[in-house]
């Protein structure tokens, strides 16, 4: 069994639904998970949101919020994880944003540099992780190393989200 379907079990052994709000990737994260035979009862959707009038149209990001932090920030790809998980039915949400290349942001955000965020609904709680990576290679390596590391993280921020090692908002 590969990496890719280990998280499918998971995910299945574990009932998570996963929605993901992806502006670096576009789609990559749930094309991934989609790849896997079974993955669909794990799966209820993916949004590609490229503009800002994007994320704030379906999660609701403001636009405030992504003036003042940044498109590429933390902050945003907390924010579309939340919008994410509230605008779904899953309980589990995968977001990012970032600089796939080949130039840098217009904010002069460096290429590689992703922002990861993962929004869980666990008994009646939300729970937001979030980190910034700096991914290397071309474009399109950059975002399915994007994809890769959100998923592969999923096992581990959910036992530590069960454990109580992770605060609730």
């Amino acid at each position: 069994m590969d990496w890719l379907e280990e998280v499918i079990q998971y995910l299945t052994d574990q009932k998570l639904q996963v929605t993901t709000a992806e502006s670096c990737t576009a789609g990559l994260v749930v094309s991934e998970l989609a790849s896997v035979p079974g993955s669909g009862q794990s799966i209820d959707c993916g949004l590609a949101v490229y503009s800002p009038e994007a994320k704030n149209r379906y999660l609701n990001v403001p636009y405030e919020a992504m003036s003042r932090d940044g498109l590429t920030s933390e902050a945003t790809s907390k924010a579309m994880a939340l919008g994410a998980l509230n605008n779904s039915a899953a309980n589990l949400a995968l977001a990012n944003t970032g600089i796939a290349g080949p130039k840098p942001g217009d904010d002069g955000t460096p290429v590689g540099t992703v922002c990861l965020a993962w929004a869980f609904r666990h008994e009646g709680r939300v729970y937001v992780v979030s980190e910034t990576q700096r991914l290397s290679g071309e474009r399109n390596e950059v975002r399915l190393s994007a994809a890769h590391e959100s998923l592969s993280r999923i096992p581990d921020l959910h036992r530590q989200v069960c454990d109580g090692d992770i605060a609730p908002l």
